[in-house]
């Protein structure tokens, strides 16, 4: 199995284990008793320019621990100060590190939307993310069937919350736009092997509709990555290792920002 094989299986398990926990008919019901969301998340993307989603990452399975020191609510903090668009938070335990009690945190003590980075195996993880105080869910192409996608997508739009529809070849980005996707995000990274290219992006951005919003994720490092997605039309960026490594978070996107408030 490669890496999105093993960390779809675990996601399968880790649920079985929450519904033991917390029945999925209970955590529906109390997602469902929530105030319908604004779709936050995505209306956060439809600025003129390029808006950022910054990643709350402790580690990855290409990079092993990106973050010995982890003050994911300081980290989150200094995002919403420097003018972040949204916040991406991880809750995979597992190779990421991550941890619900992250979201939940962040959620509450932020003004802008977050969005649950996990691997959405089963729609009571949709369920949970609402009650984590996620305005959006990931949903990756490799992991979920088209009509699964297009099931997934209508249970957020009950709730109110977004989903970014993830994608890595062209096929991929095709059927997203089949489900019904709102939101393509090409993940520039493969998870088979782990290479990184952003033209990915840039050749993937000419087959989804402009109708469409479209984030590019992961291998950005510099505003010259920055320019030539805006030049290619992306919507907004997912960055996470860039600004986990950098000395000075606040700096490193005020970089990656340049002057185009």
């Amino acid at each position: 199995m490669n890496i999105l094989d093993q960390l779809a299986a675990h996601a399968r398990e880790r649920v079985d284990a929450a519904k033991k926990a917390n029945p999925y008919d209970d955590v529906k019901r109390a997602a469902l008793s929530l105030p319908k969301g604004g779709f936050e998340f995505e209306n956060a993307l439809k600025k003129p320019d390029i808006s950022f989603i910054c990643e709350c990452k402790k580690a990855s399975p290409s990079k092993g621990v990106i973050a010995e020191d982890f003050p994911y609510m300081d980290i989150a903090k200094d995002y919403e100060k420097a003018g972040a668009d949204c916040i991406s938070v991880l809750t995979e335990p597992k190779w990421f590190l991550g941890s619900d009690e992250y979201l939940r945190e962040i959620a509450e003590s932020v003004s802008i939307p977050c969005l649950r980075k996990d691997f959405t195996v089963d729609d009571y993880m949709i369920y949970e993310a609402k009650l984590l105080g996620a305005k959006a869910v990931l949903l990756i192409c490799s992991i979920l069937d088209e009509s699964r996608i297009n099931e997934y997508i209508g249970i957020c739009d009950e709730l109110g919350i977004s989903a970014l529809v993830e994608a890595h070849t062209a096929e991929e980005a095709v059927s997203a736009v089949r489900a019904g996707a709102r939101i393509v995000g090409v993940n520039n990274r493969d998870l088979t092997n782990f290479s990184v290219d952003t033209g990915n992006s840039r050749r993937i951005r000419e087959i989804v509709p402009d109708s469409i919003l479209f984030v590019s994720e992961s291998g950005v490092k510099d505003s010259h990555d920055i320019e030539l997605l805006r030049q290619a039309k992306a919507d907004a960026v997912l960055i996470g290792e860039a600004l986990m490594r950098a000395d000075d978070r606040s700096a490193k996107l005020a970089e990656l920002r340049g002057c185009h408030d």
